[in-house]
C-alpha cells in the first residue's frame, strides 16, 4: 500500500493521530466459534481429536499425524546438521537472552510490619510450560530461543515446543535452548491440547508464542485455563527521529520490520521533513534488497510532528511493539517512555538486532497494548506469593481485622481472628 503522510500540530492530536494510524490495518474476521468447537472437541474427545486435526491442518502430507513427540534422535540429529556459523549465532543468543531473562528473576523478600507480623514475598516458577513456534510462511527458531531460554532461566521444570513446522533449525533451536520435547502440532488443536492435557500430551501451565489469527483466538479463549503471554497480532514499528538520523538506516528498520507481511504497521515520526519525504521515497522504491512499500502487505504511515516532545506524545498515545528512538534531539527522552514493549535508542539500535541476538526479548505486547502489558520475560513463568508469619501479631490485628470483617457480614471470619486475641493457641 502507499506511504499514509499525517501530520499533527499539537500534542493534544497525539491520541486522533495514533487511531487514524492503528485503522490502516483493518482488523481480522472472526474465528471464535471455529475455535471454540475446535477446543470443545480436543476436550471431550483427547488424542482422538487432536490426531484427526493435526492430520487435518498441520500435515496433510509428510509424517504420521500419529507420531506427536519428535524423538530425541531428530533433536540430536538437527543439531549436528547445523552450519558452524549458525550454530554459534544460535547459542550467542541463547546466551544473551538468558542473561537478560535472569536479571527480571527476584529472590525471596520478607517484609517485617510494626505489628509484629512478617510477610515474605515469594516468586515460584510454575511447573510445565508450552512455547508455541509458528509454522506458515517461514520457521521462527528465535522464537523458540525467545520462550525457551526465558522458561528455563524462570525455573520451570519442564518446558515443551509445539510447532507445526518440520524445520531443522527450528528444531535445533529448542534442542540447544534446553527444551524438553517437541511437539508436532499446532492450531487451535494444539493450543488446546496444551491448555487442557490428553491422553499424549501433559496439561502446561502457562502457553506462551505468537501464531495465527486461530492460535491467538484459541490461547484468549483458554486464557481462564491456562497462563498466556498475551494476544499477540500484527507486529508494528515506530521510529520516532530528527534531522540527523540517516534516512537509509530509518528507512531499512522500517522495511525490516514490514517484512513480517499482512497487518504489520510501519511508522516514522519527525520534526524534519528532508527525513521524511527520504525515508517516504526509501519506502516506496524498496529498500535493502525487499519489496517496495506496496507489494510488501503491511501499512505505512509518515508523522510530521512540529517538534520531538510532540512526536513522542503520538508515540506513547500509539504504544508501540517497538520504538526506535534516533537522533541528539530525541534520544534523551528515552526515560520518559512508559508505553512501548521494548525501546531502542540510537543509529546503531536497529530493532533487528532485539529479534535476534541483543538479549532483549522479541515477544512482546501488540496492536498497543504496550500501555498494560509487558515483554515475554522469566517473570511469565513465575507466579508471585505471600507466606504469612503471624504470631503474637495476631493479638494486634484480630480487633482492626475483626471489625472489618463484622462491616462485610463475615461473622465467622472476625470469630476466626477474635479466637487468636490474648495469648490464645496459635
Amino acid at each position: 500500500m502507499p506511504v499514509e503522510r499525517l501530520r499533527i500540530a499539537e500534542a493534544d492530536g497525539a491520541r486522533e493521530i495514533a487511531r487514524r494510524v492503528r485503522a490502516l490495518v483493518p482488523g481480522g474476521a472472526s474465528v471464535a466459534d471455529g475455535v471454540a468447537r475446535l477446543i470443545a472437541d480436543v476436550r471431550e474427545r483427547g488424542d482422538a481429536a487432536l490426531l484427526e486435526h493435526v492430520a487435518r491442518f498441520d500435515r496433510p502430507t509428510g509424517t504420521p499425524a500419529g507420531e506427536l513427540v519428535v524423538p530425541d534422535a531428530e533433536l540430536d540429529a538437527a543439531v549436528a546438521a547445523l552450519d558452524p556459523d549458525l550454530r554459534a549465532a544460535l547459542e550467542l543468543a541463547i546466551d544473551n537472552v538468558a542473561a537478560v531473562s535472569r536479571a527480571t528473576v527476584h529472590e525471596d523478600r520478607d517484609v517485617a510490619l510494626p505489628q509484629g507480623q512478617r510477610v515474605r514475598v515469594r516468586e515460584v516458577p510454575v511447573r510445565r510450560a508450552a512455547v508455541y513456534a509458528p509454522g506458515g510462511r517461514a520457521p521462527y527458531p528465535s522464537t523458540v530461543i525467545m520462550g525457551v531460554v526465558a522458561a528455563r532461566a524462570a525455573g520451570v521444570d519442564e518446558v515443551v515446543v509445539a510447532s507445526p513446522s518440520d524445520d531443522p533449525v527450528l528444531r535445533a533451536a529448542a534442542r540447544l535452548a534446553g527444551a524438553d520435547r517437541v511437539l508436532r502440532m499446532g492450531g487451535a488443536h494444539g493450543v488446546a491440547a496444551l491448555a487442557l492435557g490428553t491422553e499424549t500430551v501433559d496439561r502446561v501451565d502457562v502457553v506462551v508464542g505468537p501464531g495465527n489469527l486461530w492460535v491467538q483466538e484459541a490461547k484468549r479463549q483458554l486464557g481462564g485455563v491456562v497462563g498466556i503471554d498475551g494476544f499477540a497480532g500484527p507486529s508494528d514499528l515506530l521510529v520516532l527521529a530528527d534531522g540527523a538520523a540517516d534516512p537509509r538506516l530509518v528507512a531499512l528498520d522500517l522495511g525490516a520490520q514490514a517484512e513480517h507481511g499482512d497487518g504489520s504497521l510501519v511508522v516514522l515520526v519527525t520534526d524534519d521533513e528532508a527525513l521524511e519525504t527520504a525515508v517516504r521515497e526509501a519506502l516506496v522504491a524498496g529498500v535493502g534488497g525487499g519489496a517496495p512499500a506496496d507489494a510488501t502487505g503491511a501499512a505505512y504511515a509518515t508523522v510530521l510532528a512540529p517538534d520531538p516532545l510532540t512526536g513522542l506524545a503520538v508515540a506513547e498515545a500509539f504504544a508501540p511493539e517497538h520504538l526506535e528512538l534516533v537522533g541528539p534531539t530525541v534520544e534523551p527522552l528515552a526515560p520518559q517512555v512508559r508505553s512501548a514493549g521494548c525501546v531502542f535508542v540510537g543509529a546503531a539500535a536497529a530493532t533487528a538486532f532485539g529479534d535476534y541476538v541483543a538479549g532483549s526479548n522479541h515477544t512482546l505486547p501488540t496492536d498497543g497494548a504496550a500501555r498494560f502489558a509487558s515483554t515475554l520475560s522469566a517473570r511469565t513463568f513465575r507466579r508471585t506469593m505471600n507466606e504469612v508469619h503471624l504470631g503474637d501479631a495476631a493479638d494486634a490485628l484480630a480487633g482492626p481485622g475483626g471489625a472489618i470483617a463484622d462491616a462485610e457480614g463475615f461473622v465467622v471470619h472476625a470469630a476466626s481472628m477474635r479466637a487468636r486475641q490474648n495469648g490464645a493457641d496459635r
